[in-house]
């Protein structure tokens, strides 16, 4: 048996290449839309891919288990367990082979087993995974967003992110019950996960790719309560504000991913069509480091940094229902690549085009308005609040809001700012700050496109710390 892990950092998603070197061929478990990573990967290893399957239907990245069968002529097998509200619309258009608990995926001399595991979802399946030639028991289980090292997935975004009503309760009772049977495994068993750390559907996922089964029942936290009210309201406590477009996620990954055939580069376009772009509404992404926009961008432009958080922020900020347009820094061509496929993994595939950061030279060259946005630092912040002169934005988490904040700042979460403009008083200078300055960069973008001009934290709240100026707790 081969197996090759591939995770994606941005998104803290992970999918297994898993083969069989005697018959070449290999299965694809929770692929992204990257498909051509899994079909290289496999070439490689001088095998097919036959089959492809997800462990549920995914809230955080647009699935490629469609696609990936499509292009190589693989089995696509999807979970038949839970509800009638989700199970996947499109299975029988896919010609794909529905499971239940115990049932069997062939690869060879491997096999994969279906375990229904619900609880973060109803239709939740996590595989047993058995290399035949050297054992006849499970050698690992992928258990999707099931166990995480260190953690389990969260059982609230049917509520939170897709909206149906009282559901993570139950899921949270149900998610106890699905542990409580699978703990009754043997302690060698791998525990090959779905997600690592930085991903939002869980909230202590650790950075260690992999463990077991013995070790998570012994220093993972939801293995050791034992009373199945008190799990219910620690699994429920504290998890972090589901992205706005995981609702989209839910319904595209439900009724059928679009088929991509690859990413592709949009057009360059030029300083006219910028015009026209800004003065028709469109959004045009800046996507710059924080400091660059800061410098000087063209008026109307969104900063989203083209870093580890752009596609989270990109979920959050950008609507599904318009064009995109993408304006990159250096090495153009390889950036608004990158910015494409993190984009599309997320199933945002509206970019119209593209604008090297040149245009920002070009636009002020012809007298149009280009854009700064002002720095403070600690101490001085600090004086101008004593002094009631401004306002203060903190634009973090709740999580981290509740561990530390500044004396009278106002907390609107970076994801819910562009609909709580109303919020934020206009009778003195705005202040906006998050951990570090990423996220006030994009706040301080979305103001400013909305007529309130804002200055940032320099450092933000870190450097608030680090200067030793007083915190508030919870």
């Amino acid at each position: 048996m081969f197996v090759k892990r591939f995770f994606e950092e941005k998104l803290a998603q992970t999918s297994y290449l898993i083969g069989c070197a005697a018959a070449r061929e290999a299965i694809v478990v929770d692929p992204n839309r990257d498909v051509e990573q899994y079909m290289r990967a496999a070439e490689e290893e001088r095998a097919r891919i036959t089959q492809v399957t997800e462990t549920h239907i995914h809230a955080d990245f647009l699935s490629g288990s469609r696609e990936l069968a499509a292009r190589t002529g693989a089995t696509l097998s999807l979970s038949d367990e839970g509800d009638a509200a989700w199970k996947y619309a499109f299975a029988g258009d896919a010609g794909a082979r529905l499971l239940r608990t115990g049932d069997r995926i062939t690869v060879g001399n491997i096999w994969l087993e279906a375990v229904h595991t619900p609880g973060h979802t109803p239709e939740h399946l996590t595989f047993l995974i058995t290399d035949g030639a050297a054992a006849n028991e499970p050698i690992a289980a992928a258990t999707g967003d099931f166990i995480f090292v260190g953690d389990v997935g969260r059982p609230d975004l049917l509520e939170r992110a897709a909206k149906i009503t009282g559901t993570m309760e139950a899921g949270a009772r149900t998610l106890y019950e699905s542990l409580q049977r699978f703990a009754e495994r043997p302690d060698w068993l791998q525990i090959w996960p779905g997600h690592g750390a930085g991903s939002a559907c869980g909230k202590s996922i650790s950075d260690i790719p992999q463990s077991t089964l013995g070790y998570e029942r012994r220093f993972n936290w939801a293995f050791r309560v034992r009373d199945e009210r008190d799990f219910a309201e620690r699994v429920l406590a504290g998890q972090p504000d589901p992205p706005t477009y995981f609702a989209q996620m839910k319904r595209l990954n439900r009724d059928g991913p679009p088929i991509l055939h690859g990413f592709r580069r949009p057009p360059e376009r030029d300083l006219p069509a910028l015009a026209i772009a800004l003065s028709s509404g469109a959004l045009v992404i800046d996507t710059r480091t924080p400091d660059e926009f800061a410098v000087g961008h063209v008026a109307g432009t969104i900063n989203i940094p083209l870093d580890h958080g752009f596609s989270t922020w990109a979920g959050w900020l950008i609507p599904y229902d318009a064009d995109i347009f993408l304006l990159v820094g250096e090495r153009a061509p390889q950036a608004i690549d990158t910015a494409v496929r993190d984009l599309a993994l997320i199933g945002l595939d509206r970019v119209a085009g593209y604008f090297d950061a040149g245009v920002i030279d070009a636009w002020a060259a012809a007298g149009r308005p280009i854009r700064t946005i002002p720095q403070i630092g600690p101490g001085d912040l600090r004086e101008a609040l004593a002094n009631d002169g401004v306002t203060l934005i903190d634009v973090r988490n709740t999580n981290e809001w509740r561990a530390g904040r500044i004396a009278r700042a106002r907390h609107v979460p970076l994801g819910q700012l562009r609909d709580r403009f109303a919020e934020i008083p206009r009778t003195r200078p705005v202040v906006i700050h998050c951990a570090s300055g990423t996220r006030s960069s994009i706040g301080a973008s979305l103001l400013d496109r909305h007529g309130i001009s804002a200055i940032n934290l320099h450092g933000g709240f870190n450097e608030w710390f680090r200067a030793g100026l007083p915190v508030e707790t919870d």
